[in-house]
């Protein structure tokens, strides 16, 4: 009896792990919020269209990215996923 826990590896050879992380992009964290509770937006109006929830041990961070060249030109398409690495100054 074999008991595999987790996934095959898939089949043929991996590509390349590089390939798939971009540039590094350098922002500055400008605040840190708990997530939403309400459905009431900043100006009182409700978001009852949008069904998004934020987790509840989830952290809201807004960032800045002084040199906007640096990020992907079709940036709002949805297309990428941001992977964060935090290094101390």
């Amino acid at each position: 009896m074999e008991i595999i826990i987790g996934s095959i590896p898939p089949i043929g050879p991996t590509p390349p792990r590089a390939a798939e992380i971009g540039p590094t992009v350098e922002a500055h964290l400008l605040h840190i919020r708990p997530p939403r509770k309400g459905i009431a937006g900043p100006s009182g109006v409700e978001r009852r269209g949008k069904r998004v929830s934020d987790p509840l041990k989830g952290r809201v961070l807004t960032l800045l990215v002084p040199n906007a060249d640096a990020l992907p030109k079709d940036i709002d398409t949805e297309k990428y996923k941001v992977i964060l690495r935090f290094v101390r100054k």
